[in-house]
């Protein structure tokens, strides 16, 4: 009891200061690596399908306002012709001499060299990819403030004795669970805000030949590094996964929190399932939210300590798998939902993560409630609309953009 007690303040304390340190949220400046080099911090990854089947269309972006010479950037696509397992891997790496001075190599299929940041893009010799780089505006939204108040009230909750199952999922009464949904759908008392607004990033936009890629299948499993000397800086596939599954608490700032999520992003996906115990842990306390233990997305039905286990080995893969079987793009996470929890009207889906996904409540959604919608922070879509249609498909960054 004295072990949970501690565990509780702890998480108390820590989201306090988390949401006086929000800036830090999303995937940004999770590690020591990363605050030490902002251009070397990987914010977000997308990937999907273009609408006439015969492009990945890629986007990486970088939280500093510039891409570094000392920093090389790299897309990952790994094939396969099942879910999970992977055969063969592309990639598409990254060299900036100076900021309208970029080499880029596919592999070994093709290149391209000099200014990408005219909004056609650099395309590369052979014809086989197209590149871009520059500022842009991130459309990644989220109400943060909102979420970690979420968090703070249910560390009080736990704090003041709300019992933790044998999973780890705490069971909150109804005034507590109405307490959470209130907080995570506002900001500071008032309507839900975006603390991303106008938030400008340096972007690298990729679209590429499908047949340059898809040596081992039609199922693609992507994610983006950045590195210098050799050595992984960050890494990241899926949204939250670092900065919100890792950690004592979802975005805690302590430094073994700090070094732990830099362990992790210093792995590659193949190598990361010595965090599954980390990510069962955090995947509990989501479960927990809605004051309905079990129902996440994969749990198990008993209440055992492996009850979050097979959602937690799905997570540890941090990569977001796309079907480039499909041309049609609408749903974050439907290539793991059709493969791991048999939803079919998913399989016809490319899934993956195209810029135009409301990526935030659907992974909290799957998290809270086992469902793709019905948990919301009370946005719905980037004050810039990106495209995923029309290169670069990021908009243009705002004039009075942010630089977080």
């Amino acid at each position: 009891m004295n072990a949970l007690k501690l565990t509780a303040t702890g998480l108390t304390l820590l989201l306090s200061i988390a949401l006086v340190t929000a800036a830090r949220a999303s995937d940004h400046l999770d590690s020591p690596a990363t605050v030490a080099n902002p251009q070397a911090d990987v914010s977000d990854v997308y990937a999907w399908i273009s609408s006439d089947g015969r492009q990945l269309n890629l986007a990486m972006t970088v939280l500093g306002h510039g891409l570094s010479d000392r920093v090389d950037y790299a897309l990952h696509i790994d094939s396969g012709k099942v879910f999970g397992h992977t055969t063969a891997s592309t990639s598409i790496e990254c060299h900036f001499a100076a900021a309208n001075a970029v080499k880029c190599k596919l592999g070994n299929a093709d290149s391209a060299s000099g200014d990408a940041s005219e909004l056609t893009g650099l395309e590369g010799r052979n014809h086989r990819f197209r590149v871009y780089a520059g500022l842009r505006d991130d459309p990644f939204y989220n109400n943060i403030k909102g979420l970690v108040s979420a968090y703070t009230a249910a560390g009080k909750a736990i704090n003041s004795g709300a019992a933790l199952d044998a999973a780890g999922c705490a069971h909150f009464d109804e005034a507590t669970a109405t307490e959470i949904r209130n907080q995570m759908t506002h900001t500071d008392a008032g309507p839900a805000q975006n603390f991303l607004f106008n938030w400008t990033v340096s972007a690298i936009v990729v679209s590429v030949d499908l047949d340059a890629v898809t040596q081992g299948g039609k199922l693609l499993a992507v994610w983006g590094t950045s590195s210098s000397g050799g050595k992984t800086l960050d890494h990241m596939g899926r949204p939250f996964v670092a900065n919100t599954l890792l950690g004592v608490a979802p975005f805690s700032t302590d430094d073994a929190s700090g070094l732990r999520r830099q362990q992790f992003n210093e792995m590659l996906p193949k190598t990361s399932a010595p965090f599954v115990a980390d990510l069962e842990k955090s995947l509990a306390f989501e479960d927990s939210l809605d004051g309905q233990c079990g129902n996440q997305l994969l749990a198990e039905p008993t209440e055992s300590p492996a009850r979050y286990r097979r959602l937690a080995e799905v997570f540890v893969d941090d990569r977001l798998w796309v079907n480039s079987a499909s041309r049609v793009c609408t749903q974050f996470f439907a290539v793991e939902l059709a493969n791991v929890s048999g939803e079919k009207a998913m399989s016809s889906d490319c899934g993956g993560r195209a810029p135009t996904y409301d990526t935030s409540n659907v992974w909290r959604s799957l998290l809270i409630a086992g469902k793709t919608a019905g948990v919301s922070d009370g946005l719905r879509e980037d004050e810039h609309s990106p495209s995923a249609t029309v290169f670069p498909f990021l908009a243009p960054p705002d004039p009075h953009g942010v630089d977080h």
